[in-house]
């Protein structure tokens, strides 16, 4: 088993328990202590679990950086992004944004469209769009937790499954060939699978700072993203090695 495998599974265990032992993670994934004990240290220094004597449970999701922080990173870059995502976008369509900031970026510029759907977890996205005319915006409701800007968790699954979006616009802590899109947060991890099950189309919106980086959990494979957008940051020999594994990439000046 991989390790991203295998801490994805942790955390799907903790989501499920909120809390467990080490020897119960053991019997649950079939390898050794040590083997758990460094996954757990590995997972606490990401601030995605807390670790007690024994065991580990989760974390008060409080400690993730806050949105409004994450929002003020690369502000140049994931406004280039926004633009050239834009030009994909028509009237009288149906998409998906997940709750990033370069999601929310996008969502700022969609005034200009005589009729759009926007489906959203993120919550100040659904802000910036519930009072344009010609807007009609769908909230997928879910957990609020402290200094998050979006609902968590899989309450909003029932409403995705009646969507049938053309384009889902997201975003993530990381991406590699091997491992895809990766993200930090389990629970809007989960909700980020269900929205992309949901649309003909899977767009990740990248500055340079997410390649080649890996978080906790995978929720969409490389070969399943129909683009990247990404600005001209990016490393070349990254994206060279992208686009030779048949992923498809746009570089915004």
């Amino acid at each position: 088993m991989l390790t991203l495998e295998r801490h994805n599974q942790i955390m799907e265990l903790l989501y499920k328990n909120t809390r467990m032992t080490t020897n119960e993670l053991c019997e649950q994934l079939n390898v050794s202590a040590a083997t758990i004990r460094n996954d757990l240290n590995f997972l606490e220094k990401e601030q995605l679990i807390k670790k007690f004597h024994g065991g580990a449970t989760l974390p008060d999701q409080s400690n993730n950086l806050e949105f409004h922080k994450r929002d003020k990173i690369n502000n140049i870059e994931k406004e280039n992004i926004a633009n050239e995502a834009l030009n994909l976008i028509k009237n009288d369509q149906c998409i998906l944004l997940d709750a990033s900031s370069t999601s929310l970026a996008l969502a700022k510029k969609l005034h200009i469209f005589d009729r759009l759907t926007v489906v959203t977890n993120g919550i100040y996205a659904m802000l910036a769009l519930k009072d344009v005319p010609n807007i009609t915006v769908i909230f997928i409701g879910g957990i609020v937790t402290k200094n998050s800007g979006c609902t968590e968790g899989l309450l909003g699954v029932d409403l995705l499954s009646k969507i049938n979006a053309d384009i889902s616009f997201v975003s993530a802590h990381g991406f590699t060939l091997n491992e895809g899109l990766t993200d930090f947060n389990i629970y809007e991890v989960e909700l980020k699978k269900q929205m992309l099950k949901r649309s003909k189309k899977s767009i990740a919106l990248l500055d340079f700072s997410k390649f080649e980086n890996v978080s906790t959990a995978s929720f969409c494979k490389s070969n399943e993203l129909d683009l990247i957008i990404t600005d001209n940051k990016a490393d070349n020999k990254a994206l060279e090695k992208y686009r030779n594994a048949g992923i498809n990439i746009t570089v915004c000046e």
